[in-house]
């Protein structure tokens, strides 16, 4: 019979299947399952490093939205500050002048007081000189009148014709 099959041996065939399935009953028990679980862990742990890996790229991201933002925060800030130092010099500015302008102004006014002082005390003067010089000059010419006679009559008369009597 085994010629039959064309030097097929039956019991060859038996003990053959037999360690076949021995060695896979074997390689099951001791060398599948760690290689298994190896392979799993392995999965595992790339499954993890590519999650950790997506997650540190999403908070990447984050940060990198988050720095725009203090960015953009720190931009606006600058500018407010940098307008309010602008509006404050201006406004330190404007109130120089404005007291630059009532300074002008007071001192425009006391110098206007005080020529206005000078120029009283000045006529006041004038008329004064004036006063003593046209005494002086009519002293002189009632001098010059009185010490000649017929000159004085004539001036006795021409007053008493200018006199009107009441």
């Amino acid at each position: 019979m085994e010629e039959l099959f064309g030097g097929f041996s039956l019991g060859l065939f038996f003990w053959q299947a037999v360690l076949f399935l021995a060695l896979v009953f074997l390689l099951k028990k001791f060398a599948w399952k760690p290689i298994l679980d190896s392979v799993n862990n392995r999965e595992e742990g790339i499954k993890n490093a590519l999650e950790a890996a997506e997650n540190a790229k999403k908070e990447m991201e984050n940060l990198q939205a988050d720095n725009q933002k203090l960015l953009k925060e720190a931009r606006a800030e600058r500018e407010a500050m940098l307008k309010e130092a602008r509006d404050i010099k201006n406004k330190m500015i404007e109130d120089a002048k404005e007291e630059a302008n009532e300074a002008a102004a007071k001192l425009m006014a006391q110098a206007q007081a005080t020529i206005q002082t000078e120029k009283k005390a000045a006529i006041l003067e004038l008329k004064s000189q004036v006063a003593s010089l046209s005494i002086e000059i009519a002293e002189k010419v009632v001098q010059d009148e009185l010490s000649n006679k017929g000159k004085q009559e004539k001036l006795v008369e021409s007053m008493l014709g200018e006199a009107t009597l009441n």
